[in-house]
């Protein structure tokens, strides 16, 4: 097999020599390289302690789950080749197939029972714990009340998993198809500290093993060969690189050092993109929603709810999609993405009024508040590093002075930013939530009584808990989308948060590579790869 890079030096010596054949110089083969330009630095690589999707893109390539993803979103089996599910809905049981770790032992159902116990133990502190609720007694292991053990998961044998849910949930199976619930190898674990995940020593279940981690540099996946299917596997190593930096990676796309970008497209240079870079700039649906946090806790300035809905009505949504990015993102009067599979409707009930209308009522509710120019609010706006995230800063900043409100502008790389916000150390902060499973039950829920942006917001109310509860339960589309609906409307009657747009993927791939293919839910295996024909 010959490189990419191979084959590009192997073009550009044909145009040198005058297109003279090169058939009869010997080329040995070469491995099948990919390059990526990943977004950020992760913090973690353990698949149960990750958060951001610049994470999970090396995690799903490390650890395979029980059921996992085509190229085009859409679930297939992975580590089990079947399964079925009780008429009643609340009971899974799976069959695995033969499969090893990357170091030769057998990869088991016990495996898996470790994993979904671990994931909710509450030291893993997983952000996506509550996914798993659904399984008997896991709220309470998650909360400390109850022992792992008692969580209703069960190896009948060494190859069948039985898993029991308190209530039949529309979306469980996406719940195992993300990495924090692939089965983790027991025999390293049951005596590992935190260190487990080494370059070398890592025990995988996926398409690759880890290789090598240099910090702030790059992270090496080499192709497992105990992989069940690794003979369908055509990358042979992936290196992914931490750029979160949009302007550096579309550098270093153009020059041809990156293969794929996930660090999207500077929006000062998106019409030139895509005006000479062709088929390379991959523009698609993203179930992904971008708003501000609001910080709700008790002494915080924004727990009052005049002043949350007063910075609502000042943000001028369509200048922020239409003039600042301009790649096609809606501007978003709501929380859950419209193109969510059965998304819930609701807008913010200002959302009809003009732009003199909603700044008059602004200032009003300030000046109710207590706040003005002569007696300005002073606010932090936390974000992450990109130009773009940037931009949109300024100009809320900027939206938000004439109501009296001033600004400090605070910027991190994203591990850190995130990690401020979990902390609860912010007041105001951007957010991007990216769905892990395509229901609005995935947004909804974080707003939820133990849900991440509830535990690091402080938004708490008793009925809107109630309402995402009941619409777990409730199986009729029409009528859990209802539910969903007064839901999320409650939410946005709080002002609870800001919301800004709904996303779209912008991705640049090397039309060298097959394979990839644009979906909503914006995941990409890497062993659906291959390198194109030229």
């Amino acid at each position: 097999m010959i490189s990419k890079h191979h084959k590009m030096m192997s073009r550009y010596l044909l145009a040198a020599l005058g297109g003279i054949a090169l058939g009869a110089m010997a080329v040995p083969a070469q491995a099948f390289t990919v390059d990526i330009a990943n977004g950020a630095e992760p913090g973690s690589l353990d698949p149960q302690k990750t958060s951001g999707v610049w994470e999970t893109r090396i995690t799903r390539a490390l650890f395979e789950r029980l059921v996992t993803y085509a190229a085009d979103g859409s679930l297939v089996p992975g580590l089990a080749e079947h399964w079925e599910i009780s008429d009643d809905g609340k009971q899974y049981t799976f069959h695995l197939r033969d499969a090893e770790w990357s170091d030769g032992e057998p990869i088991t159902a016990d495996d898996a029972v470790f994993a979904l116990r671990r994931v909710l133990e509450p030291a893993i502190a997983n952000q996506n714990a509550n996914l798993y609720y659904p399984i008997v007694n896991a709220r309470a292991i998650n909360a400390g009340e109850k022992s792992p053990d008692t969580l209703g998961v069960e190896a009948v044998d060494a190859h069948t998993l039985r898993i029991r849910l308190t209530q039949p949930t529309a979306w469980f199976l996406q719940a195992l198809a993300m990495t924090e619930a692939s089965p983790l190898p027991e025999h390293v674990l049951a005596n590992a500290d935190d260190g487990w995940i080494k370059p070398g020593d890592t025990v995988s279940s996926g398409v690759f093993t880890l290789s090598q981690w240099q910090p702030q540099s790059r992270i090496v996946v080499t192709r497992n060969p105990h992989y069940y299917d690794a003979d369908q596997v055509s990358v042979d190593e992936a290196v992914f690189y931490p750029i979160d930096d949009a302007n550096a990676a579309l550098n270093r796309f153009r020059t041809g050092e990156m293969d794929i970008a996930y660090s999207s497209v500077p929006s000062s240079r998106f019409a030139w993109a895509r005006e000479n870079l062709g088929d390379a700039l991959r523009v698609g649906p993203l179930t992904a929603e971008y708003f501000y946090m609001f910080n709700l806790h008790d002494g915080q300035p924004l727990a009052d709810r005049r002043v949350r809905e007063a910075l609502n009505l000042a943000v001028r949504r369509d200048v922020i999609t239409d003039q600042i990015l301009g790649q096609g993102q809606t501007p978003s009067f709501w929380y859950v993405p419209r193109n969510t599979a059965n998304a819930p409707r609701g807008d913010l009930d200002f959302a009809d009024m003009t732009m003199d209308e909603r700044m008059a009522r602004a200032k009003a509710l300030m000046q109710e508040a207590g706040y003005g120019p002569d007696h300005p609010l002073r606010l932090r706006l936390n974000y992450n590093t990109l130009e773009d995230h940037k931009k949109i800063a300024v100009a809320v900043a900027a939206m938000w002075k004439p109501l009296g409100v001033e600004v400090e502008l605070i910027n991190s790389e994203a591990a850190v930013h995130y990690a401020t916000i979990r902390e609860g150390n912010f007041e105001v902060a951007r957010y991007g939530m990216v769905a892990t499973i395509n229901d609005p039950f995935d947004f909804l829920n974080a707003y939820a009584d133990s849900g991440s942006a509830s535990r690091s917001s402080g938004y708490h109310d008793a009925e809107y808990d109630a309402l995402v509860a009941k619409s777990t339960r409730e199986l009729d589309p029409q009528k859990r989308r209802q539910l969903m609906t007064r839901a999320q409307q409650r939410l946005l009657d709080d002002y609870a948060l800001l919301p800004l747009y709904d996303y779209v993927s912008v991705h640049l791939v090397s039309p060298a590579i097959q394979g990839w293919e644009i979906n909503p839910m914006d995941v990409h295996p890497l062993r659906y790869l291959q390198e194109s024909e030229q």
